[in-house]
C-alpha cells in the first residue's frame, strides 16, 4: 500500500434540469471547484494536478473548466468512464497521491446534458455497449422504451423471477429516495410522493415507473485530495476524511457468459470492487453507517444491496420491507435522494456522492444527518463497464 489519502474539501452545485438555467460547464465547474477550495481553506495554487470528468464535450473541456479556477500550468487530465466518470476522476486523483506523485490534487466532474433520455452520439463506429445490447436482445428482446431502463428493468424482472421480489419493493426505493431528497438543497427534485403515487406514475419499462428513474441533469462536483504531510502542514486535521479503501472493476466473462440480466448490469463488477475495498479497509459491510449508491433506477439500488453485501443475495426484498435501508434502520442508503431524486449529470455524480458522504462523516449534513456516522460507502456504476467502490472514515489525526 502507498501513502494515506484524505479528502480535505468538497463542493457541488445544485443539480438542475438541462436547459433550465443560463449557465455553461465552465460556470458549473467554477462554482463546485471554488466551493471545494473554500471548504478546504486553501488557495488554488496549492493544487498540483487536476483530474476532470465529463462524458459530453470536446477533448479539452477539462482544461477550460479548470481555467476558471486559475492558470498555473498544472497537468490536467480529461476522464470519461460513462456514468462512473466522477468516481473515476476521484480514483485517478487518489492514485497520484497514494503513489507519491503529488500532495494535493483536484478531482472535478461536470456535465451539460441534453433533455430527455440518453441516445447514441456516434453512429459511424462500434457502439461500446454492442455486446451488452446484443445479449439483452437475446435474453429479453428489445422494446420501444429507452435502452437504459430496459437494461435495469430486465435485471429487476430477473430478481422477481428468482427470488419473489415484487414491484412494490422497487417502488419503495423510489418512495424512500424522493422522501430523503426533501432535505437536500442540492437535489434537482425535492418533492415527496406517497408509495401509491410512485406505483401509479407512468410506466417506463416494467417494473420501473417514471418516479423510479433518474433524470438527465446539469451540474458539477469537486473534491480536494491530499497527503498526510499536506494535511498536517496546512492544519487540516479537523476537516480530513480518509479514503480507507477504493477499487475499480470492469466487466468479467460472467457479465456475458452467464446469460443473466443481473450480471449484465454490473453485479459482478460491483461485488468484486466491494470485496477489494473491504479487504483494504479491514472493515466489512456490517460496519457501514451510510451509503451513496448508484440508483440510476430503483432496480439497480435493489440488486446493489446484495452486490455490496449489505444483505444476502436474494434477500433485498426483506431488507427493504424491514426498513433497514433508511433512518432508524441498519444503514441509511442515499440520504441525498440518490440519482433518482438528486439528478444524474454523468461526470458529476461520483463527486456529488463523495461530497455527501464527507458531509455526513463531518456532521455537516444538516437535516439529512445520519446519527453518529463513522463509516461511509460509495458506489458509482457505468455500463460498458466500470464500477467504483470507495470507503471513507473521519480521520483521526492528532
Amino acid at each position: 500500500m502507498g501513502r494515506k489519502v484524505y479528502v480535505v474539501g468538497v463542493g457541488m452545485t445544485k443539480f438542475e434540469k438541462p436547459g433550465s438555467k443560463n449557465w455553461d460547464y465552465p460556470d458549473m465547474a467554477k462554482e463546485a471547484g471554488e466551493k471545494a477550495l473554500a471548504d478546504a481553506g486553501i488557495a488554488y495554487d496549492l493544487v498540483e494536478q487536476a483530474c476532470v470528468g465529463y462524458c459530453y464535450g470536446d477533448s479539452t473541456c477539462g482544461q477550460r473548466a479548470v481555467y476558471t479556477l486559475g492558470l498555473t500550468g498544472i497537468p490536467i487530465y480529461n476522464v470519461n468512464n460513462n456514468c462512473a466518470t466522477g468516481s473515476s476522476a476521484l480514483f485517478m486523483a487518489k492514485q497520484f497521491i497514494e503513489g507519491g506523485l503529488a500532495d494535493c490534487v483536484l478531482a472535478l466532474g461536470f456535465e451539460k446534458m441534453e433533455k430527455g433520455s440518453l441516445g447514441v452520439k456516434y453512429d459511424d463506429r462500434t457502439n461500446p455497449m454492442d455486446k451488452q445490447f446484443m445479449l439483452m436482445n437475446e435474453l429479453r428482446g428489445v422494446g420501444a422504451a429507452p435502452v437504459a431502463p430496459q437494461f435495469f428493468g430486465n435485471a429487476g424482472r430477473e430478481h422477481m423471477e428468482r427470488y419473489g421480489t415484487t414491484a412494490e419493493h422497487f417502488a419503495k426505493i423510489g418512495w424512500k429516495n424522493h422522501r430523503h431528497s426533501v432535505n437536500n438543497p442540492y437535489s434537482q427534485f425535492q418533492d415527496e410522493y406517497s408509495l401509491e403515487q410512485i406505483k401509479a406514475a407512468p410506466m417506463v419499462w416494467e417494473p420501473l415507473t417514471k418516479l423510479q428513474c433518474c433524470p438527465t441533469s446539469d451540474g458539477s462536483g469537486a473534491a480536494i485530495l491530499a497527503s498526510e504531510d499536506f494535511v498536517r502542514k496546512h492544519g487540516l486535521q479537523g476537516k480530513a476524511v480518509e479514503i480507507v479503501g477504493m477499487a475499480m472493476a470492469s466487466d468479467f466473462k460472467s457479465t456475458f457468459d452467464e446469460k443473466s440480466s443481473i450480471k449484465l448490469v454490473g453485479f459482478d463488477m460491483t461485488k468484486s470492487a466491494a470485496r477489494k475495498v473491504y479487504d483494504q479497509a479491514g472493515v466489512g459491510p456490517e460496519k457501514v453507517d451510510v451509503v451513496e449508491l448508484h440508483d440510476c433506477f430503483s432496480a439497480n439500488e435493489l440488486i446493489t444491496y446484495e452486490a455490496l453485501g449489505l444483505c444476502p443475495e436474494g434477500k433485498a426484498g426483506e431488507f427493504i420491507d424491514s426498513g433497514a435501508n433508511t433512518y432508524g434502520g441498519q444503514v441509511v442508503v442515499n440520504p441525498s435522494g440518490g440519482l433518482i431524486s438528486k439528478g444524474h449529470p454523468l461526470g458529476a455524480t461520483g463527486l456529488a456522492q463523495c461530497a455527501e458522504l464527507n458531509w455526513q462523516l463531518r456532521g455537516d449534513a444538516e437535516k439529512r444527518q445520519v446519527k453518529d456516522a463513522k463509516i461511509a460507502l460509495q458506489h458509482n456504476l457505468g455500463l460498458g463497464g466500470v464500477a467504483v467502490v470507495t470507503m471513507y472514515r473521519k480521520a483521526n489525526l492528532s
